[in-house]
């Protein structure tokens, strides 16, 4: 498929998605280079943008034209109405977000010159996405066609939303990040798809990473079958700046490998959550899995241009409009 086609079915996205997890107020400074340990470094002035990885996906998603209920909690403090009021700016219906008192979820980033970054995560409020929460929330979470769930929040929560949705016809779709190796055999039996990148995977299967980094030459076959084996039937894994891999035993091609799309990287944080919001979108509006990562690398590429996680994000026309006049 090539990058008209792709880009044709971008401007096609019309799905519903629900979002669980997470909020984040992303405390960023760039510096020069990535301080080790120890080490002080000189950084630019220090910017709040917002954040989380949940609600980075829906923002995403969102503003591809997907029409997304994000659920979770934000605390009582000035970082709240700013979290909520930049995912509404979205298009993100936020009347399901439970307020908490303390702080809302905070995140401490450091972003060198090559785009690379440092994340210290601070739940805040995000412990508070409880289990009852999300049940009294069942109609409008059960409407959606497509759930995204990540790891930010409480696994018993993440756990019991998957099987409340699972068991009503929604498709699951598990982002496990913050990497646990060991998920809840619940968990993974009420998720259709499972997102990772490669480290991740690698992690996930108990098997050594390729020298000098050479995906291409993985034995991709094996880990379908291996992730069979631990009882998933689906997955995306990502490679970074080298595209990504899709598994699918449903599929007449189990594995196809998605090409990279190159640009000059200003910085990566929320790359892989715009990845994840693009699938989502794709997949509530009727697309095959190998379709929606061959979207989501050109929207997670248009993020990279640009400072932030949300406020890097695209419109469809927005994402179109850079690929169309550079190929």
């Amino acid at each position: 498929m090539d990058t008209a086609q792709t880009l044709d079915l971008l401007a096609r996205i019309d799905g519903t998605v629900s979002v669980v997890g997470s909020m984040n107020a992303d405390y960023t400074v760039t510096t020069a280079r990535l301080p080790g340990p120890g080490e002080t470094v000189t950084g630019g002035p220090l910017e709040v943008l917002p954040g989380g990885k949940s609600g980075n996906q829906a923002a995403a998603a969102a503003k591809l034209g997907a029409t997304v209920h994000m659920f979770g909690a934000v605390g009582s403090d000035t970082n709240a109405d700013f979290l909520l009021g930049k995912l509404a700016d979205a298009g993100v219906d936020t009347g399901g977000v439970r307020r908490v008192p303390g702080p809302s979820g905070t995140t401490v980033i450091t972003v060198d010159a090559s785009g690379e970054n440092t994340i210290v995560y601070s739940p805040g409020s995000n412990a508070d996405v409880s289990v009852d929460y999300v049940v009294s929330q069942r109609d409008l979470l059960t409407a959606s066609s497509v759930l995204g769930l990540c790891l930010e929040s409480p696994l018993e929560t993440v756990t019991a939303c998957a099987r409340m949705c699972h068991d009503a016809g929604v498709r699951v779709l598990v982002n496990d990040s913050p990497f646990i190796p060991d998920l809840p055999a619940e968990l993974i039996a009420n998720a259709d798809i499972l997102l990772v990148n490669e480290h991740e995977l690698a992690q996930l299967l108990g098997v050594d990473e390729p020298e000098d980094d050479d995906w291409d030459g993985f034995d991709w076959s094996d880990a379908m079958r291996r992730l069979q084996g631990i009882g998933f039937m689906q997955a995306i894994v990502t490679l970074g700046g080298d595209g990504s891999v899709v598994l699918d035993a449903h599929a007449q091609t189990p594995v196809t490998r998605i090409q990279p799309v190159h640009v000059h990287a200003i910085d990566t944080t929320g790359c892989g959550d715009a990845f994840m919001g693009t699938v989502l979108a794709a997949l509530a509006s009727g697309m095959p899995l190998d379709d929606a990562a061959r979207i989501a690398s050109y929207v997670s590429a248009y993020a990279a241009t640009g400072r932030g996680a949300q406020a890097s994000y695209g419109t469809a026309e927005q994402v179109c409009a850079m690929f169309a006049s550079s190929h």
